[in-house]
């Protein structure tokens, strides 16, 4: 098998600019659960970027960020909007359910993307105690199709939720990647356009583990500090984390390694593009490329590059790249298709 795949930008290693944070902070002693000055200067690190009047708090992996994100804007009896492909939905196991309580209302959308159209059904109920009452409308950037809002995209979905006392929830995963596409900084896609919470992702893009919580939204972080810990995502020895994102938005490296990604899913889908048996069915706006490919290679070609399925009824198939994607790996990718297509 190659020693990079298409399957998953998950996949990829640590970067080594994240390791050596790792070890210059891995010395000594220092208070544990986020009392030490390394998180602290994480913090202050999102400041610069985010804004100053925010909360942030790092936890383990991105259900977690996305799970108690959710739960502190919601009760029980509240429902929560997403897209069909969502990740909430998905690929979360039902945990998003199960640990807020709440009722997952989804939507399917051609390119993952949710409008104020397409959510409009389920506004209603409201005040009626036999409806599950809508609270929050949860959107990926860059979404699970490799899709980007664009920032008028966000705020009309804002502005709705808002004109409703609804919060607006995103899953920034690959909100690098979404920044890059749009040549745009973090605080563009998100405060300033009237996010509320965000689950800032970094694992995707070089970090070894670790996400962040940002609320926009205050209010909503008055007592998180209890419902994460009541979540089991408070980390003892959490300097491990913020280390990796006080690197991670430190000399650019984050924009270095979201720009490599994007840039070899452009390669790639210009390479397949040349291949008459090959479709390209979502517009390759991030590091993912999605295509219908003949069923009849999926399997060989699965053996030497790993890649998953998106649809097994259309043929369907995701090929994700990483910070660590070179056009070597995608050329002999390429090469590969055409033999098995001869």
């Amino acid at each position: 098998m190659s020693t990079r795949s298409f399957a998953s930008d998950n996949n990829a290693g640590v970067h080594k600019e994240v390791l050596e944070a790792l070890q210059k902070v891995n010395d000594g002693h220092v208070i544990a659960y986020g009392d030490d000055p390394y998180t602290e200067a994480a913090r202050e690190k999102f400041r610069s970027f985010l804004g100053k009047d925010i909360e942030i708090f790092f936890v383990f992996n991105g259900t977690g960020a996305n799970v108690l994100g959710l739960s502190a804007s919601t009760s029980p009896y509240n429902s929560i909007i997403a897209a069909e492909t969502a990740h909430i939905n998905s690929d979360e196991c039902g945990a998003p359910e199960k640990f807020s309580g709440c009722k997952l209302l989804t939507v399917p959308t051609p390119d993952g993307k949710l409008t104020v159209e397409l959510i409009t059904k389920f506004m209603h109920g409201f005040g009626f105690e036999h409806h599950s009452q809508p609270k929050v409308i949860s959107i990926t950037q860059s979404t699970e199709m490799g899709t980007v809002y664009s920032v008028s995209e966000i705020k009309a979905l804002a502005d709705y939720a808002h004109s409703l006392n609804l919060i607006l929830h995103m899953d920034g995963a690959r909100l690098a990647n979404a920044a890059l596409s749009l040549n745009l900084s973090f605080k563009d896609m998100t405060a300033d356009c009237g996010v509320d919470v965000l689950s800032f992702g970094g694992t995707k893009n070089g970090l070894m583990f670790g996400e962040a919580i940002i609320f926009f939204k205050l209010s909503l972080a008055t007592n998180f500090k209890y419902i994460r810990k009541q979540g089991m995502q408070l980390a003892s020895k959490m300097r491990y984390i913020s280390a990796q994102f006080d690197a991670y938005l430190s000399d650019d490296l984050w924009k270095k390694s979201a720009a490599h990604a994007n840039a070899m899913a452009q390669i790639l889908s210009r390479e397949v593009l040349k291949i008459p048996q090959i479709k390209i069915t979502q517009k390759v706006q991030s590091n993912g490329v999605f295509a219908i490919v003949p069923q009849n290679i999926i399997p060989e070609l699965q053996k030497e590059y790993f890649f998953y399925m998106w649809n097994d009824e259309t043929s369907e198939v995701r090929w994700m790249c990483s910070y660590d994607t070179t056009e070597e790996d995608i050329m002999t990718f390429v090469k590969k298709i055409k033999e098995l297509l001869k």
